[in-house]
């Protein structure tokens, strides 16, 4: 390529990071159990001097894995270790103009300093004078969205399995003050054993203050308190997590309706309506969950205890397309 490229040090910089000398990667998930996020490789040094710095010519680049607003994600590897990733490649010139800069700047500092198993990992990025490349983890079963499309809706013990997991992402998210506020389907990623991995941080916000009152996210998983221009915090992803449970059993959001408005309407009502095939257990869920009073709503530890997540919820991989 012509463009001048800049090189960015790997991030983060701690757990897994990749070193010069060896130009070794943290094992993929795939292959070999997350560590606790306290926990730190032995062979790892807290030095910033042996760090790599990357640009597009340390990467053979495979097949398109997905298209984006501002570009494309592409399978690659690292050529020296031969390990396995995405590369997602930004446009500047679209970022710019639909002013979003900021918005990757923060969703880069929020994703690269996360450890968790269903969160998908950002170990780096670099730049030239047109594009921004984000180094990602590879998630082989692709698109959660596409999966549920193909079955219509999950079964129960999927279901739970998925809730279970994303619960225990949030939970990471929220202890270090992050706020995803846009979980959806389209946002989660399956891994090799087919456990869900949050993938997408475009609108997450670290909020020490946890108020806040942009609106964003998408209008099916809304809660009442953005719709009604209310302060939000944490809680608002306790109602997204709800609203994903409910399509995962059902097969299209609770409140979906024809025109902006009355889903609106819908939503502000907290207007819940179970088709009769769904379990008395899951509805149980649910409605504590979409709840209009934030402080109303099951907490994430009360989400991973509860009766139906427990009875169902196991270590259920879905089966290869």
């Amino acid at each position: 390529m012509t463009d001048k490229e800049t090189r960015v040090p790997l991030r983060p910089v701690q757990e897994g990071q990749i070193k010069t000398a060896s130009s070794t990667y943290e094992k993929p998930a795939s292959t070999t159990s997350e560590k606790p996020a306290t926990e730190k490789s032995t062979t790892e040094k807290d030095t910033t001097s042996d760090m790599k710095r990357w640009t597009l010519e340390n990467f053979d680049i495979g097949r398109p894995l997905g298209k984006g607003k501002f570009g494309n994600v592409y399978l690659a590897r690292e050529k020296r270790s031969k390990f396995i990733v995405a590369l997602k490649v930004l446009f500047k010139s679209q970022l710019q103009k639909a002013q979003v800069e900021h918005q990757l700047r923060r969703e880069i500092e929020i994703q690269s300093h996360l450890r968790h198993q269903h969160i998908l990992r950002l170990y780096g990025y670099f730049y030239d004078n047109t594009r921004v490349y984000l180094i990602l983890e590879y998630a082989p079963r692709g698109e959660l969205y596409k999966e549920l499309q193909k079955c219509n809706r999950f079964e129960e013990k999927r279901t739970a399995t998925y809730i279970h997991q994303l619960a225990s992402a949030l939970q990471y998210c929220h202890s270090k003050k992050v706020i995803h506020r846009d979980i959806k389907p389209e946002n989660l990623l399956l891994g090799l054993r087919g456990e869900l991995k949050i993938a997408d941080f475009g609108w997450s916000v670290h909020a020490p203050s946890s108020r806040r009152a942009t609106l964003c996210g998408t209008l099916d998983y809304l809660p009442p308190e953005m719709i009604e221009g209310k302060m939000h915090d944490e809680k608002i992803d306790l109602w997204s997590l709800g609203v994903l449970c409910y399509e995962f059993l059902v097969g299209k959001p609770p409140f979906e309706a024809d025109g902006h408005s009355e889903t609106y309407r819908r939503i502000s009502k907290v207007d819940l309506r179970f088709p009769s095939y769904v379990a008395e257990g899951a509805r149980d869920l649910i409605t504590k969950l979409l709840r209009h009073d934030p402080a109303k709503r099951l907490p994430l530890e009360g989400v991973l205890v509860h009766p139906w997540i427990q009875s169902n919820c196991s270590n259920y991989a879905p089966p290869s397309s």
